[in-house]
């Protein structure tokens, strides 16, 4: 294991140059960017847990929904793809049998003793559950652990709609996977522990797109027909061969007083699969939904039915929007987006509260999106939906125009300019 000062001459040296372009880009500007957020990293690292420690660094990607809004919780299908935005760690094991994580912007140290690995209820809703739930997670599974002192920074936006707290969880397990564990779990696995240590030692009842998009990396498929035992198929997807950009805006609404309108999607969802004695609507055969429409309007109202049509077109786009990218063909993955777009807006009516039809920022972002980009991008709402983020996918030549529109819009640094990551959670110090 290199020292902290050792790696520090490598980075300032361009030892790590060509790893920061395939994690971030290749632009001059972003890897030197880079290399000053890992230096100061490492130095931080050095200032808490002291000199001449050898130590590795790890990083971990968060995550945006590309396809297959609203569909997991049905058992549908999904399309999601790792950002260029990160949590990266600084790590250094001890032998103390404990796990310490300081995190740049957060007051304190999580310090967390593997000796004692059940449920702590006052932990619930910390990070600190977090760690632990990870530990006991590989723990459970067969694996080993151990201790670590860890200093870890991110730049993936809290409350963006792009997954930090599963970056969190999966750093942590990407970190005990690679020093205790000769990286025995597969992405997957480390996905699916995360989502333990979320559900049962957070308190959050996750899924698990989030977690599996951040360990696997690249824009990937999730098939949720069996969500013990989800299908992933990965898609190596280059935005940047193509000239274009992921624009996340953030709308600035309050995802506060929204709880039932997210609860009713399920519920509705739900009510039609219930009509036809099934538990979600993967069960239910879609031409057998077809033919009864005009009794589901009758019984479930006509809501009801058109998002229950939504999960079915989005399920096939996700699937599509995945083949598109596989095979090179972003006009027709572009294509994809919008019609998912128009759907989420239209059938399965994500948008904007009717308790609040005053207050429509996403809205407002698809159609300063659609003026600026015209025929030449594509945009949507991504996630829950009725207030937070949007999502365009930007070609070069608009990307400023496109930034500034949405900035007048909804104020500075209101946008963010990302690409698709073609790499999970990985050891940084391995090199790619």
């Amino acid at each position: 294991m290199p020292s902290v000062q050792k790696l520090l001459d490598q980075i300032r040296k361009g030892a790590y140059d060509a790893t920061f372009g395939k994690l971030y880009s290749k632009e001059d500007v972003v890897i030197t960017k880079q290399k000053e957020r890992y230096c100061e990293a490492l130095e931080d690292f050095e200032r808490l847990f002291g000199k001449d420690r050898e130590v590795h660094l790890y990083s971990a990607p968060g995550r945006t929904e590309i396809g297959g809004n609203h569909t997991d919780h049905n058992n549908g299908v999904v399309m999601a793809a790792a950002v260029n935005l990160d949590i990266i760690a600084v790590v250094a094991k001890n032998d103390e049998n404990v796990i310490r994580v300081h995190s740049k912007g957060f007051a304190g140290t999580d310090v967390v003793s593997l000796a004692d690995l059940s449920v702590v209820e006052k932990e619930k809703g910390k990070s600190a559950s977090l760690i632990r739930g990870m530990a006991a997670g590989i723990q459970r599974e067969g694996g080993k652990i151990g201790g670590f002192d860890a200093y870890t920074t991110s730049d993936v936006l809290r409350g963006s709609g792009l997954s930090s707290s599963a970056a969190f969880e999966v750093v942590v397990g990407a970190i005990l996977n690679g020093e205790y564990n000769q990286n025995a779990f597969s992405a997957v696995k480390i996905a699916q522990l995360s989502q333990y240590a979320e559900n049962v030692f957070f308190g959050k009842p996750s899924g698990l797109m989030d977690q599996t998009a951040c360990s696997v990396g690249s824009a990937i498929m999730i098939d949720f027909k069996n969500p013990d035992a989800p299908l992933v198929e990965e898609v190596h997807f280059d935005l940047e061969k193509h000239g274009y950009f992921l624009c996340i805006t953030d709308t600035k609404g309050s995802h506060a007083d929204l709880t039932d309108d997210y609860a009713a999607i399920r519920r509705e969802m739900e009510s039609v699969a219930e009509f036809f004695g099934k538990k979600v609507l993967r069960e239910v055969d879609e031409d057998d939904f077809w033919k009864q429409i005009a009794e589901l309007r009758t019984k479930l109202g006509d809501r009801a039915v058109l998002r229950a049509a939504h999960f079915f077109a989005e399920c096939h786009r996700a699937r599509a929007l995945c083949s598109a990218a596989a095979e090179d063909r972003f006009d027709d993955f572009r294509k994809l987006i919008l019609m998912g777009g128009h759907s989420s807006f239209e059938y399965n009516q994500n948008a904007y509260s009717i308790r609040h039809p005053q207050q429509q920022g996403v809205s407002i972002g698809l159609a300063v999106s659609q003026h600026v980009l015209k025929e030449h991008g594509a945009w949507r709402l991504q996630g829950g939906g009725f207030a937070g983020t949007i999502q365009a996918f930007v070609p070069k030549d608009l990307l400023k125009a496109y930034c500034d529109a949405m900035e007048k819009c909804f104020g500075e640094h209101s946008c963010y300019v990302l690409n698709v990551r073609n790499y999970g959670a990985v050891e940084v110090t391995e090199h790619l």
